[in-house]
């Protein structure tokens, strides 16, 4: 039979549950690490307490527009607004539904305080919950300062280290501001540019805005930039970082603001010269944790048998968050959780599964935010099991998720400078990301994690934060960039985390052997276009060359498959880029020369073609 927590000491304490007997065998049980119930109590009480006082404050708002801090007022002041002061046109019904949401965001209360700091000082850090409203709310309150100081008319920057989430927010953003995607508010990846000259608002990721300041080293277009999730500690985000604290210098009147969700903030307030700090908590619900008490052979097998029994056995309603490591895995562990559902017959509620990860089109993303399936007659639970790579764990909010499922696992790039070689390697998480999967099940009410590794490896195996990209990638474009930008002086070039010397080192010989840069270190006029394409070095100078070998539509499909990130499939079976490729050689009717959408992979036109290849998966690297 399963086993549920019951109260009692020990492991062992369990109470019954109702279900096949066949299929309980392979359900794994947890041990429970204890918590502070008086605290979680207290806890809850205050939460309570801060929604009353909210509550109260909103309602009195309605009742006497009069009543109320200058905050209070400005809230009352957008309630009866008319005019969309960006359109001139009436907001829609719809507008309002929204803004009263907005206005019980945790990060209302702060809006005061975050104008003064805005106004007295050109960069500080802010510290926000996921969840607090930080994404949404802090980029309109700048487009508002913005456009309250007059002369000429500069536009704010939001970036966002994956492109789900920069196109997601913008739709979100659009729809609080009552204005078109695409026009005031945008957003701009890499391969889509969805904004305009109207644009004032534009989310995008951060090699993007990395991209702009090759050509507009001071951001001239830009009158605040917000650096958010910093602390993933991206590749582009950490040169951004050097690049900003170098323009601020340079122009006064840009505001820089850096937007972390976690609390080890220390390090970016000194690196920007002691700048101020804004925390902002979230509203969120107490957590119990649970551990293996052994270390699990097979993680994807355990994660899916969690999965199973907490829909079986948890009584309460509730959605479920499962973390896997990329787009193989959390395809195969969809597949198996809807077929072990089905062998379970008409006692298992209906569930509806939603994989995510980057790669994914926008529409199929949306699933996430659908409801979860109704109880069926017989009152089994219906769930909505949403199955992420680590995209959910800051990028995107899930409201209603109540149990996660964490196997501690991610996938990173790992470079060895020695070997040249760069791998994208499973590895361990660290702390910080673990603390942040568990906060997804307290978002709505109090949740449960289910942590499918040792406390002890928790404790004493994991690292505090996540090692930053710029210390385990292959630096040859970075350096290729920061020349494009006129940074010469790569040694004292203020990195946040300053990589091995030995990295930059063969990052400077292998762009000399590419003729990328001349014996002084100088930028060639070779290297100037190979920094154009968002290519490693080499690809970049094949394509380059190609033309002059009139190979440029091999070289392209070539190019295509080296530096693809996604599998292709053929009859459903997955496929590796060597397999792809000798799969391509041997068919004869696999289609090599579309070139409008070779030019779209490599950047160099607007995606209007649908396919390469009638034979490769829509979403292969053969279609970006």
């Amino acid at each position: 039979m399963v086993m549920g927590k019951e109260k009692g000491i020990g492991p062992g304490r369990y109470k019954k549950n109702i279900f096949k007997k066949e299929a309980l065998s392979r359900l794994s049980h947890y041990s429970h690490s204890c918590l502070d119930h008086r605290r979680d109590r207290d806890r809850d009480e205050r939460s309570k307490d801060r929604d009353r006082d909210r509550d109260a404050k909103l309602s009195g708002m309605a009742l006497n527009p009069a009543v109320g801090s200058a905050g209070l007022s400005h809230k009352q002041t957008a309630m009866q607004q008319q005019i969309n002061p960006f359109t001139n046109l009436p907001h829609t019904p719809r507008y309002y539904e929204i803004l009263k949401k907005r206005l019980q965001l945790p990060v209302w209360e702060y809006k005061e305080r975050f104008n003064d700091i805005l106004g007295r000082h050109q960069s500080f850090v802010l510290v926000g919950e996921t969840g607090s409203g930080k994404t949404t709310q802090i980029p309109q309150w700048c487009v508002d300062m913005v456009k309250g100081l007059g002369g000429p008319k500069k536009a704010v920057a939001c970036t966002q280290p994956r492109r789900v989430a920069a196109m997601s927010v913008a739709q979100r953003v659009a729809d609080e501001m009552d204005v078109k995607l695409g026009q005031e508010v945008g957003y701009s990846i890499r391969f889509e540019d969805c904004s305009s000259a109207k644009t004032f608002l534009k989310y995008m990721t951060d090699g993007m805005l990395l991209r702009e300041a090759m050509n507009d080293p001071l951001l001239e277009r830009y009158g605040v930039v917000i650096l958010d999730e910093a602390h993933e500690r991206t590749l582009a985000t950490d040169i951004l970082m050097g690049v900003l604290k170098e323009v601020v210098r340079q122009r006064s009147d840009l505001k820089v603001i850096v937007m972390s969700a976690t609390l080890d903030a220390g390090k970016f307030q000194v690196y920007f010269d002691s700048c101020p700090l804004l925390t902002i908590p979230g509203r969120t619900h107490p957590v119990e944790i649970f551990y293996t008490p052994e270390p699990e052979r097979d993680y994807l097998e355990a994660a899916i048998r969690t999965v199973i029994q907490i829909h079986m056995c948890e009584e309460e309603e509730g959605d479920c968050l499962l973390f896997l490591t990329g787009q193989e895995e959390i395809d195969e562990a969809c597949k198996r959780i809807k077929r072990d559902i089905d062998d379970l017959g008409h006692d298992a509620g209906d569930i509806k599964i939603i994989p995510l990860y980057s790669t994914l089109p926008p529409q199929q993303q949306q699933r996430i935010f659908e409801p979860p399936p109704p109880r069926k007659p017989n009152g089994a639970i219906g769930r909505k099991v949403v199955v992420s790579t680590n995209i959910a764990e800051t990028s995107l909010t899930i409201d209603g998720v109540v149990f996660v499922i964490d196997p501690g696992f991610a996938k990173q790039k790992v470079y060895n400078p020695r070997i040249r070689v760069e791998s994208l390697l499973v590895t361990a998480i660290s702390k910080a990301s673990a603390q942040q999967r568990a906060g997804r099940a307290g978002r709505t009410r109090p949740g449960k994690c289910f942590r499918l590794y040792t406390e002890k490896a928790y404790k004493t195996e994991m690292q505090d934060n996540t090692y930053p990209e710029i210390l385990r990638s292959n630096l040859g474009s970075v350096v290729l960039q920061l020349k494009k930008l006129g940074i010469d002086d790569l040694v004292h070039f203020d990195f946040m985390d300053p990589p091995a010397p030995e990295t930059l080192m063969r990052a400077l010989e292998l762009l000399n052997y590419v003729a990328a840069l001349n014996d002084d270190g100088d930028l060639t006029e070779l290297g100037s276009m190979m920094a154009e394409f968002p290519l490693d070095p080499q690809l970049a100078k094949m394509v380059i060359a190609s033309c002059e070998f009139n190979c440029s539509n091999e070289i392209l499909s070539i190019t295509a498959m080296l530096s693809g990130n996604t599998q292709g499939e053929k009859c459903g079976i997955c496929l590796d880029r060597l397999h792809i490729y000798n799969w391509c050689v041997k068919e004869p009717g696999f289609l090599l020369s579309s070139l409008p959408s070779q030019q779209w992979i490599l950047g160099l036109a607007s995606p209007r073609q649908p396919s390469v290849g009638v034979r490769i998966d829509k979403h292969s690297a053969f279609t970006r």
